[in-house]
């Protein structure tokens, strides 16, 4: 970790974009109106209101995107919703980036892709997707299967729309947990429609979401023939102080910070069962 990770920077909130009634999509830049720094898709960084609290948020923007930064924040405690109330021009301190991402220019190279992705966790995979379309020469075609409580739910829903089910490349399948009046799609719950929707084996697979649907639908892809070395989540959501000196992300010999976030399944299930 370089030294300069540690020392928060100013970042000024250029764009606020309301995704569902308690998500919003914050743009940062900093000072000088530039990125404030360069990540991998899967790092975090640290945000902070000063005399509020910090905290750890997946960066959503893809590291091709070189003119902002971008957040998809859930409002679900106190600095959340200090960053709910904030208006556009206005500033925070932010630092990173932090941990491991995404191996997008090792193992996910020349690769089919399946996102699978429940809630808010398609945040931290939005970074790999559109990077992957990005780069779309060095990947194979991709498939991504989300879903949330309802369709007011659904995360960055007019991009899916607009440019992810535009894309030759993309295949985008929708689903919500129980009807709704003007919901013409898929109803169901995340894990049942993975295994009905039968998705190739070859293709390696990225999830992110509740740990209750994280665990169903890994026990679903298992039994369609899916091996734990073609799955990797990401835990940013357990990453605290983020450069393994609090010693509260431990898991068994691992820090989530220093060796992940982001981890192959075949690699958790070595550890105790505490994630």
């Amino acid at each position: 970790m370089r030294p300069e990770t540690l020392i928060p920077k100013i970042g000024v909130v250029t764009d606020i974009r309301v995704d569902t009634p308690d998500v919003k999509t914050f743009r940062v830049v900093g000072l000088d109106g530039k990125k404030v720094f360069e990540h991998i898709p899967g790092q975090c960084a640290m945000l902070s209101v000063p005399g509020v609290g910090e905290g750890m948020f997946s960066i959503t923007s893809s590291p091709t995107n070189e003119e902002f930064m971008e957040f998809s924040i859930k409002k679900c405690g106190c600095l959340t919703s200090w960053l709910h109330m904030m208006d556009v021009g206005q500033q925070i301190t932010i630092r990173g980036p932090y941990g491991n991402g995404f191996p997008v220019e090792s193992a996910l190279k020349g690769k089919d892709l399946l996102f699978i992705a429940g809630g808010i966790g398609l945040a931290p995979l939005r970074s790999v997707i559109n990077y992957v379309r990005d780069k779309k020469d060095n990947y194979g075609s991709v498939h991504i299967i989300y879903g949330s409580r309802s369709a007011d739910d659904l995360v960055d829903y007019q991009e899916i729309l607009n440019e992810w089910q535009t894309d030759e490349n993309v295949r985008v399948d929708l689903t919500i947990d129980r009807p709704q009046e003007g919901w013409d799609g898929h109803v169901g719950f995340i894990p049942s429609f993975v295994e009905e929707l039968k998705p190739d084996l070859s293709r390696t697979v990225l999830i992110c979401g509740p740990p209750i649907m994280i665990k169903f639908t890994l026990d679903g892809l298992k039994k369609m023939g899916f091996q734990e070395s073609q799955v990797y989540t990401t835990m940013e959501l357990r990453m605290k102080c983020a450069i393994g000196k609090c010693g509260r992300c431990n898991i068994g010999n691992k820090y989530v910070c220093k060796d992940g976030p982001v981890f192959r399944f075949d690699e958790l299930s070595t550890l105790p069962n505490e994630y």
